[in-house]
């Protein structure tokens, strides 16, 4: 029988970029993204509102993750 699951490693991963952005919808994840940019993330965020925000029970947040700090939710709290 033949196996169809694939592996791959990757000798140089590069690890996730500094601005964290989560997509919760009643409070389970539903989509990650990691920028190294601020300005990038927030713009990010700005596009996920447009595309998500009717989302039952959907909160955007962005997480500095060197310093722990949020920088933005939606909606506001």
């Amino acid at each position: 029988m033949f196996d169809s699951m694939m592996w791959c490693v990757h000798s140089n991963l590069e690890q996730p970029g500094r601005f964290h952005l989560l997509l919760a919808s009643r409070g389970q994840p539903v989509q990650h993204g990691w920028w190294n940019s601020e300005s990038v993330a927030r713009g990010k965020l700005t596009r996920w509102v447009g595309a998500y925000g009717t989302m039952p029970g959907g909160r955007i947040t962005l997480t500095d993750e060197d310093t722990g700090t949020v920088l933005q939710v939606w909606p506001h709290e």
